[in-house]
C-alpha cells in the first residue's frame, strides 16, 4: 500500500469517527435538553407549591379581619388558580391584567398572595377549559346546535359548535346569552369545505348526541358540509334552521345595494366623515361601514342618516358659520337623497323590529302571527317583506314538525358571534394572532362555571396532559415556526474551529 492510500485511508477513518462521535454528542445534548427541560417544569411545580403553602401560612398568622379571602375553593393550594381563572373568564380582561389586579388588590391591603406570572395564568385557564370541553358527552334534553366559522386569524378558522337547550328561550324570555350554552365541538382547519364540515359534524355528535335543529348561516362551507351529514348518517329529521338575522341582511342588500342612490349615499357619508373628522362636529362622525358583511349593521347607518337630515332642517339658506351651514356644506348632496334616505330608514326601522321580536322571543304561533304584522308596515312589493315573510312560513313549518308545541324556536346564531368577540377581545394583544392553543379558553366562556367547578377542572388536567392535548391537537403557530426555522438556522454554523487544508500528496 502507498504512502498516499494509507494517508487517504486514514482520513476516511477519522472522518467516520468523527461523524460517529459528532452524531452521539448531538444525540447526548438532545437527552440533556429533555432532561433539563423536564427538570425546570418539575422546579416551577414545585416553587408555586411552596409559594401556595406560605401564602397559606402568611394568611393564618394575619390577624387583620378586614381582609376578605380571595377566593373560595374546595382545596386551599387550588384557590389561587381559581381566582385567576374566574378574574380572566367573568371580567374578559387579558392574561397580563390578571397579575396586574392582584398588584392593586395587594396595594390596598386586601389580600397577601404571592403575585403569579401571566404564563402561569394561560396554563391554568387552558387546564380548566380542556377539562370542561373533554367532558363534554350526550344529554337526555333535546338540544339544537348552533355553528358557525371564525373568520380568518392567521391562515386558520375555527369550527365551533353550540349547544342550547331546547326550550331555553321559554324558560328564560329573553334573548340567548353565553352563560345559556355550552361548547361541545372545536376543530382548527386551514380551510373549511363540505366534506370536512361533515367529517367534523361527525366526530362532534358522535360525541355530543344528535340535536334536533342546526341552526347555520348562509355560508356555503356549512350548508354543504350540513347536506353532506344528513345524507351519511341519515339525519334528515334533524332540521336546519337558517339565521334570521343573515337572512335580514340579504334581504336588504337585495333590496337597496343595486340602487345609485345607495351608493351616493355612501359615498357622501365618507366624505362628510373626512372633513368633520378634526373640527368641532366630529361627534357627528358617521358609524363606521363595513367593507365585508355591510348590512349586517346597516340599521345604525340608517339612523344616523335619519337624524343627520333633521338637524340639517329643510329648504332655506342657513348661515356659513352656523352648526347648520356647516353640515350642508359637510354633507353637500345629502338634502337631495331625502325621499331614497326616507325608504331606507323607514324600511330599516320595521327590520329592526321585526328581528328584535324573533331574537327575543323566538318563533312560534304567536310570535310568527306578531311578525308578519310589523312586516305589513313594509309595501307589498318590496323584497325585503318578501323574503322575510317567506321565512316565516318555512320555519313555522319545521316548529310544527319538532312537535314541541309552543315552545319558541331558536332562529338566531347570534351567540355564536358573542363568543368569537369575546375571544377576539382576550387574544387581540397578540402581536401575530393566530388560532393557536388559547381556542381552549372558548369552552371556559360557555355557560356559568362556579368556583368549585374551576376548581375541581384545574385538578382534572395536569400541566403535562394540557402540553399532550396542545401537540396532539394544535397545529404549529406562525410564532412557533418562526422559532423553528431561526433556531435550526443559527444551529447551522459549525462550532468548531477553522478547517486546516490537506492537500494530497
Amino acid at each position: 500500500m502507498s504512502r498516499l492510500s494509507r494517508i487517504r485511508k486514514s482520513r476516511r477513518a477519522w472522518k467516520d469517527k468523527a461523524v460517529y462521535r459528532a452524531t452521539q454528542l448531538r444525540r447526548q445534548r438532545g437527552k440533556s435538553a429533555r432532561s433539563r427541560k423536564k427538570e425546570d417544569s418539575r422546579h416551577r411545580e414545585l416553587e408555586e407549591r411552596i409559594s401556595f403553602l406560605e401564602c397559606e401560612n402568611a394568611a393564618l398568622k394575619s390577624t387583620s379581619e378586614s381582609c376578605p379571602p380571595a377566593v373560595v375553593g374546595d382545596d386551599a393550594l387550588d384557590r389561587r388558580r381559581t381566582a385567576c381563572v374566574m378574574m380572566l373568564i367573568e371580567g374578559t380582561v387579558s392574561f397580563r391584567a390578571v397579575p396586574r389586579i392582584w398588584g392593586v388588590l395587594q396595594r390596598l391591603g386586601w389580600v397577601q398572595i404571592q403575585i403569579p406570572h401571566f404564563t402561569s395564568v394561560i396554563h391554568w385557564t387552558l387546564r380548566a377549559g380542556m377539562t370542561i370541553f373533554n367532558e363534554v358527552g350526550p344529554t337526555d334534553e333535546p338540544w339544537i346546535a348552533v355553528i358557525d366559522c371564525s373568520i380568518d386569524i392567521g391562515t386558520r378558522k375555527a369550527l365551533v359548535v353550540l349547544r342550547v337547550p331546547l326550550a331555553a328561550l321559554q324558560k328564560k324570555q329573553d334573548a340567548i346569552g353565553l352563560h345559556d350554552c355550552e361548547c361541545v365541538g372545536l376543530k382548527i382547519a386551514t380551510r373549511w369545505n363540505g366534506p370536512l364540515v361533515k367529517d367534523a359534524l361527525a366526530d362532534i355528535f358522535g360525541k355530543a348526541g344528535m340535536p334536533r335543529a342546526i341552526i347555520k348561516d348562509g355560508g356555503t362551507d356549512i350548508k354543504r358540509g350540513v347536506e353532506l351529514y344528513q345524507a351519511a348518517h341519515d339525519a334528515e329529521h334533524v332540521q336546519v334552521i337558517e339565521d334570521v338575522g343573515h337572512l335580514a341582511a340579504n334581504a336588504l342588500k337585495a333590496e337597496f345595494a343595486w340602487r345609485a342612490a345607495f351608493e351616493k349615499f355612501l359615498d357622501i357619508a365618507r366624505k362628510g366623515a373626512s372633513r368633520i373628522r378634526q373640527t368641532d362636529l366630529a361627534w357627528l362622525l358617521p358609524p363606521k361601514v363595513r367593507t365585508k358583511g355591510r348590512f349586517q349593521g346597516i340599521t345604525e347607518v340608517a339612523e344616523w342618516a335619519g337624524k343627520l337630515l333633521n338637524l340639517m332642517g329643510g329648504p332655506g339658506r342657513s348661515k356659513n358659520d352656523s352648526e347648520v351651514g356647516m353640515l350642508r356644506k359637510a354633507f353637500h348632496g345629502l338634502s337631495q337623497l331625502r325621499g331614497f334616505l326616507e325608504q331606507f330608514c323607514a324600511t330599516c326601522r320595521v327590520t329592526e323590529r321585526f328581528l328584535k321580536l324573533l331574537k327575543r322571543n323566538g318563533l312560534n304561533q304567536a310570535t310568527g302571527a306578531q311578525a308578519k304584522i310589523i312586516l305589513k308596515q313594509l309595501p307589498q312589493d318590496s323584497q325585503v317583506r318578501a323574503r322575510l315573510a317567506s321565512w316565516i312560513d318555512r320555519h313555522l313549518k319545521i316548529q310544527r314538525e319538532l312537535a314541541i308545541g309552543q315552545i319558541p324556536l331558536l332562529v338566531s346564531s347570534d351567540v355564536i358571534e358573542s363568543l368569537f368577540g369575546k375571544f377576539k377581545t382576550i387574544v387581540q394583544r397578540n402581536p401575530q394572532a393566530e388560532l393557536n392553543r388559547l381556542v381552549y379558553v372558548i369552552p371556559l366562556l360557555c355557560a356559568t362555571h362556579t368556583s368549585a367547578e374551576i376548581a375541581r377542572a384545574l385538578r382534572g388536567c395536569s400541566h403535562g396532559q394540557m402540553l399532550d392535548q396542545i401537540r396532539k391537537t394544535i397545529p404549529l403557530t406562525l410564532r412557533q415556526q418562526r422559532y423553528r426555522v431561526l433556531d435550526s438556522a443559527s444551529r447551522r454554523v459549525p462550532e468548531t474551529g477553522p478547517r486546516e487544508r490537506i492537500e494530497a500528496g
